[in-house]
């Protein structure tokens, strides 16, 4: 009777334990265990660090845009950086109604400054002031210009380099177009190309008491308009006080890069110049 009793008890406890462990959800074979609530909770985040980054780590903000050029005046060797060379794309004017020669202008020597509203040098020694900003290929340039001596010569250049001078005594390597009104002590009227003094050049040998303007000497003091132009990408006209002096029609025209500029030029006696007007054509 006991035992009968302790056999139904073991059988009983042995049921129990059984449908209990049945239960119990087992793990599908082959994932992580999936954590708890209160496991992800109380577990760290991984902090591993980040790859180097490629891009700078300086603390100044990025920028699409470049730096600005420095901007500064023409020095006495024409050394100091310039403007950006903007080109000419309608009217350019400059009266020089200031007392200082301004950033529009490179000078390549001290000789040239600003007096009583003109622009004005002497004993330059074919060391002139170039327009920082670019010609077109045609344009018309007029200006006002005077001589203080009875030797004349009053001198620009057109389509040059903008940087240039004479690098000897005689200005046998510019890189522009030249007229020269009353030059060789008040000799000649010359349109040159290059080389001032190259004997294809175009000239007017003067006439003390010429009755005809392209023949008259150079008077002191006395004021020139010039006017210079190119229309057709090759051919230089040249007139001074509305006379027709030169037209030179060039085979190899000066034009494009480092023949892109404008400047007035002096070698000795005392000149200034006045009312420049640029115009593209």
């Amino acid at each position: 009777m006991l035992s009968d009793s302790i056999r139904y008890c073991a059988t009983f406890f042995i049921s129990l334990v059984i449908a209990s462990s049945a239960c119990v959800p087992s793990q599908p074979t082959g994932e992580a265990p999936v954590e708890s609530a209160t496991q992800s909770k109380s577990k760290p985040k991984s902090t591993s660090p980040k790859s180097p980054s490629t891009k700078a780590t300086s603390n100044k903000p990025a920028s699409s845009k470049p730096a600005p050029a420095k901007q500064t005046s023409g020095s006495s060797d024409g050394t100091e950086s310039s403007p950006q060379a903007e080109l000419i794309r309608t009217t350019f004017e400059d009266k020089f109604e200031r007392t200082a020669i301004g950033l529009d202008w490179l000078r390549l020597g001290s000789a040239w400054s600003i007096k009583e509203g003109k622009l004005c040098a002497k004993g330059a020694k074919n060391r002139g002031i170039w327009l920082r900003r670019r010609l077109p290929v045609n344009a018309r340039i007029e200006f006002d210009a005077t001589s203080d001596s009875q030797d004349g010569d009053i001198k620009a250049e057109y389509w040059g380099d903008g940087a240039s001078g004479a690098t000897s005594v005689s200005y046998t390597n510019a890189t522009s177009y030249l007229t020269i009104l009353g030059g060789w002590k008040n000799s000649f009227h010359v349109l040159a190309r290059i080389d001032e003094h190259d004997a294809n050049r175009l000239e007017i040998r003067t006439k003390p008491g010429a009755n005809t303007e392209r023949e008259k000497p150079v008077v002191p003091g006395q004021m020139y308009r010039f006017r210079v132009e190119r229309t057709d990408g090759k051919t230089i006209s040249w007139w001074v006080n509305d006379t027709l002096m030169h037209k030179y029609e060039d085979s190899e025209p000066l034009s494009g890069g480092g023949h892109e500029h404008f400047g007035f030029n002096n070698w000795e006696v005392p000149v200034c110049f006045d009312n420049l007007v640029i115009t593209p054509l």
